[in-house]
């Protein structure tokens, strides 16, 4: 999926079991993020970022989602653990992460191998994705998308 495309509707389990469909959140600004793996490093920074970010993308009117293919159970303890304040959602079949271009080769240790990629839509309101992110800093991602946000909603 690339900007300015009109996202790809999905019905995803989140660590709870309730399903959510991006079509459940027309009318509201949506961060869509894709993650390799529950409890990794770089996926509990990224994922700890949009926790301590989750107010200050509220009051802009922003939901986040993020989205891997662990289990919902593997969800759930991530999310308990980790006290996450938003839906983490379960795509075992890998189905949505490939519509959105999230899965692909990864290189760990001089070894190559198919997996989920780190990749971000920013959704509008329209459910038109208005920005990707391919290169991210797991550190400093929502961070990063909070400013962006900030200035393409003003």
């Amino acid at each position: 999926m690339d900007k300015n495309q009109t996202a790809v509707d999905f019905n995803l389990p989140d660590q709870s079991g309730r399903f959510h469909k991006l079509s459940d959140y027309r009318g509201r600004w949506v961060i869509l993020y894709f993650y390799p793996r529950d409890d990794t490093p770089g996926c509990t920074n990224e994922a700890c970022g949009f926790r301590d970010s989750l107010e200050d993308l509220k009051r802009l009117g922003v939901v986040v989602l993020g989205v891997s293919k662990d289990s919902s159970t593997s969800h759930f303890k991530f999310s308990q653990k980790h006290h996450l304040n938003f839906p983490v959602l379960s795509d075992p079949e890998k189905e949505t992460i490939m519509v959105y271009g999230a899965w692909g080769p990864k290189k760990f240790m001089g070894r190559q191998f198919m997996g989920t990629l780190r990749k971000t839509f920013v959704i509008d309101p329209s459910g038109r994705i208005r920005q990707v992110y391919e290169k991210v800093d797991p550190i400093h991602h929502a961070a990063q998308i909070l400013q962006d946000l900030n200035a393409l909603i003003k």
